[in-house]
């Protein structure tokens, strides 16, 4: 029988973890053997007791293993490390916030033996503010026009990829990006199940605006050329207006039309050049950033401790 490693980011969820466990013990624990999975939960540098509880729930259940990082690294990161460390044949990805059903697990597991390489939960809906339903569709239709044409609509958090996939994205070895955005890029095989993602009842999201607004860089600088198109394009106009532009002042001249007013008009185009060049200079920037990031080796992540069943006994 296949071994499924349920992966969970933990990030200041002290009050949810507890749910979370009898949860998942009640809709996907107690429907698989003793032996066919394993709960890996990965502590991102929470300052509360997010880490004390998971020490709790390892000690209950002899299949958790639980691992803290020496800092916040992001919940990719956090993904990651989660991934680096499991045994299954298969690792699906599970919120730590309560508002995915568990149960969609056993329905991605059974894609997953149908021979998908990776499943989606895609959200159906979510019972959440229109802020938020706003943002996560805008950036589904965004990802999908102008980088990763096989989106889903309204965008999806939790998937299940098996061994091969984990191993691909552990090699990848990128920072600065999208981990659904890899997945999504490999291309392996890949089914959907659509879920409706519930209001948050416990505790508060630490997913702010400007963790949104990153993601969103990262993901369009990561698998998209736009940014560089249109630069180019902008680049393209500018110079053909320019060449007008000329003609125009050229043939003024030559019929005696210029006169002295125009320094309002000279002023605003130097400062739209201006403006023009350094955004441009802004989205190269990002992109030589990122290129210097990647030299430096530096890991996505510390693990900075690691428990598992092996060591209580």
């Amino acid at each position: 029988m296949s071994k499924i490693s349920i992966i969970v980011p933990v990030y200041y969820n002290e009050e949810n973890l507890l749910p979370l466990y009898a949860d998942l013990k009640e809709k996907v624990v107690n429907h698989l053997g003793q032996d066919s999975y394993e709960i890996v939960m990965v502590d991102d540098g929470s300052k509360d007791r997010s880490y004390e509880v998971m020490e709790q729930l390892a000690k209950i259940d002899s299949n958790i293993r639980i691992a803290h990082l020496s800092r916040n690294f992001g919940e990719h990161a956090a993904i990651l490390a989660g991934l680096s460390l499991c045994t299954g044949d298969c690792a699906v990805r599970k919120a730590a916030d309560l508002q995915e059903p568990s149960e969609m697990i056993l329905d991605m597991l059974e894609k997953y033996k149908e021979g998908y390489n990776v499943v989606l939960a895609v959200r159906a809906d979510r019972e959440e503010s229109a802020g938020q339903k706003f943002f996560s569709n805008l950036y589904a239709s965004v990802m999908q026009k102008i980088a990763l044409s096989n989106m889903p609509k309204g965008g999806f958090d939790s998937f299940l990829i098996d061994r091969q996939v984990v191993d691909h994205l552990l090699a990848m070895g990128e920072k600065n990006t999208s981990l659904m955005g890899q997945i999504l890029w490999s291309g392996y095989k890949t089914a959907e199940v659509p879920y409706i993602r519930h209001k948050r009842e416990i505790g508060e999201s630490k997913w702010t605006l400007s963790k949104k607004v990153k993601l969103f860089v990262d993901s369009v600088l990561s698998f998209s050329y736009f940014p560089i198109q249109c630069i180019t394009t902008v680049g393209v106009i500018s110079c053909g207006v320019s060449v007008l532009w000329a003609i125009v002042l050229l043939c003024q001249k030559f019929f005696g039309k210029i006169t002295v007013e125009g320094y309002t008009t000279i002023v605003i185009l130097i400062l739209l050049a201006f403006g023009i060049i350094m955004f441009s200079m802004g989205i190269i920037g990002e992109y030589i950033w990122r290129m210097f990031d990647a030299t430096r080796k530096r890991p996505p992540f510390i693990v900075e401790e690691l428990r598992s069943a092996d060591d209580k006994k």
